[in-house]
This record gives C-alpha cells, structure tokens and sequence, in this order.
C-alpha cells in the first residue's frame, strides 16, 4: 500500500460495501463517535464523509468482533488502540477475544500462550482482514482531492502516470 493510496477517500456507500455492513451502522457509528472518517468529516446535511483505507479495515474489523459477540464497550477500546496503531504494526496484528476481552498479539508466541491460559475463543489476523480490504477497493470508486478515482486504476503504475500527467 503506497502513500497515495492512504489519502484516496471513499463515500459512504462505498466503505459499506467494502466492509461489509450497511449504511445505517456505518451512520451511526459515525454519529456515536464510534469511528469517524479520517478523511472528511459531514459538516451538515448534503456533505459526504470521506474514509480512508485504514478507517474502512477497522470498520470490518469492528464488524467481525460484533458478529462474535464482543461488547460495544471492549470493541471502543480496540478501535481507540487500532487508530493509535502505527499503519505497518496494524498488519502484524492478531486480535484475540474470548468473548468478553480484546487482546493484541504481535506474534505466534503470544497467541500460543494465550490459548495455553484457556483465553483466547477466536482471532482476527489484521494482515489478511487488511488484504481483503485491499482486493475489494481495487473495483471501487474513490476520490482525492475532490477527483474521482477509478478503483480499477488505483494501482501503483496508475498512479504513478496520473502524478506525471502523462
């Protein structure tokens, strides 16, 4: 993932369809504070929100850990440490849960011995949840700066002719 695209915004209907949740979840989370777009906030009625590719992954991951079970409290808590999370560390990330707790492990060790203490119930590998993420924005429309970006030319080579004009 290149710089250029973590500044490609997607509208809400797009972000929706990548995450696989609806728009009216996507609505309130936003107007709940849950999580807000990162790239443009609704600054009053007919204003699109923007989201950015990492805002679009924490809301898939925030959906698997509602399908799961965990508490909207715990889930508030993981997301505040995900959007803290440095862009390359959120890919080596595992989030564990047992249902009721959220832990991170950043590696295979840390998973084994959560399970060895009876903890861990299920977990959600950041990295491969970011690749899904990655294939279903590669067929969407985004925009940056106030252009739409085809999502089938938002690969690097794409972007790279568009910045040179050529």
């Amino acid at each position: 993932m290149s710089p250029q695209d973590l500044e490609i915004g997607y509208r809400g209907a797009t972000a929706c369809s990548a995450a696989g949740i609806s728009y009216r979840q996507l609505d309130y989370w936003a107007r709940t504070g849950l999580l807000e777009p990162s790239i443009r906030t609704a600054s009053g009625s007919g204003t699109q929100r923007l989201y950015g590719f990492r805002d679009i992954l924490v809301l898939k991951i925030v959906k698997r850990l509602l399908d799961a079970g965990v508490s909207l409290q715990n889930i508030r808590t993981a997301v505040d440490h995900l959007r803290n999370s440095g862009v390359v560390e959120l890919e080596r990330i595992t989030l564990m849960s047992d249902g009721a707790s959220i832990y991170e492990c950043t590696n295979s060790d840390e998973i084994i011995d959560l399970l060895q203490g009876g903890q861990g119930v299920f977990g959600i590998a950041v990295g491969k949840v970011w690749h899904e993420v990655e294939g279903s924005l590669s067929v969407l429309q985004g925009e940056v700066a106030g252009q739409f970006v085809s999502g089938e030319n938002n690969d690097e080579l794409s972007l790279r002719r568009k910045s040179k004009g050529a």
